[in-house]
């Protein structure tokens, strides 16, 4: 069959022939109609990732839209090393896939899946978000980020801050249901007061980060409360990516000085059944009121050219 093929963690996948899989027992192989390339997926195949192996040669591609042997349209992952998604055909644990909802797309399901997946686990299950609580996000002009705002929003958000660096997709994430836009374009100084007046009307209960680096010091500092008078207002802060820098310093006074809670969201941090959840509501979500979002098609002969295009706000979706 035809692949995406990685040999080296140095350079793009390459279109190839690679050995057809064989369903082992409790596996199923499934047709792909079309996968994403979520930022996991590249880091994966360039080995920085906390989940890669090391091995080569493999086929990337975390998840997938495909169609069973009986015809059933449905979304997979679980594929077993070295079957990833980026194929005509790949693998999945028997059971573990979703039927796709009628009037869900199954190219927009490839390509939001994973990132309204991000933003989904983190509220529901990471923060335990209740209706009417604040929701600020660090990283919002990227495709989950977009995401973040409108599944913050349909879910019941009292006040969604967004902040980003991008000025024309910052520019339009008030039609997404954003209330207040914070340009991340400021020395960190200016940056912190920034934060600081953006949660001056009524606070802060939840901060999805996307970013982490840079703009989450400036963020942490404006949580870090001066002064021995006020009072402890709890915030969950859920880190989901490190698009700024995967490493902070993070001064000990931040934690002493604020009821901050710093939790993690990814695989790992969620179980699998936790995921699956998300991903199923998600699903009826988007087929009852799809979300605004970009996502532009490919063929998989193009993987090599296209692997290292910048997101921009806007989804790949590779089709076999």
């Amino acid at each position: 069959m035809n692949a995406a093929l990685v040999h080296s963690f140095d350079s793009p996948p390459s279109y190839a022939s690679f050995a057809e899989p064989v369903a082992a027992e409790g596996e199923l192989v499934v047709q792909v109609i079309a996968a994403g390339l979520h930022p996991i997926v590249k880091l994966l195949a360039s080995g920085t990732h906390y989940g890669s192996s090391g091995q080569l040669p493999f086929i990337p591609g975390i998840d997938g839209v495909g169609r069973l042997q009986d015809g059933t349209p449905v979304y997979f992952g679980l594929s077993r090393p070295p079957f990833g998604t980026f194929a005509e055909r790949s693998v999945t644990v028997r059971g573990m896939y979703l039927r796709l909802p009628e009037a869900l797309d199954p190219v927009t399901a490839a390509g939001i899946s994973n990132p309204g997946m991000s933003s989904w686990v983190a509220l529901k299950m990471r923060a335990q978000f209740v209706a009417g609580e604040t929701v600020l996000i660090l990283g919002a002009t990227g495709v989950a980020g977009q995401l973040a705002v409108q599944i913050a929003k349909r879910l019941g958000a009292r006040r969604v801050i967004a902040a980003g660096r991008n000025p024309t997709a910052l520019a339009k994430l008030t039609g997404l249901g954003a209330d207040h836009i914070i340009s991340l374009d400021h020395e960190p100084a200016s940056l912190v007061d920034s934060f600081r007046s953006g949660w001056a009307e009524g606070g802060v209960d939840i901060v999805l980060d996307y970013l982490w680096g840079g703009p989450a010091e400036s963020l942490l500092e404006a949580i870090s409360q001066k002064g021995l008078q006020h009072a402890a207002s709890r915030i969950r802060y859920i880190q989901i990516g490190s698009s700024a820098g995967q490493t902070i310093s993070l001064a000990a006074a931040t934690l002493r000085s604020s009821a901050l809670e710093l939790l993690g969201s990814g695989f790992g941090a969620a179980s699998i059944a936790q995921i699956w959840q998300a991903l199923g509501e998600f699903f009826q979500m988007a087929a009852k009121e799809p979300f605004q979002t970009n996502i532009k098609t490919a063929p998989l002969e193009d993987v090599e050219a296209l692997w290292n295009s910048p997101e921009q706000g806007t989804r790949l979706v590779f089709q076999p």
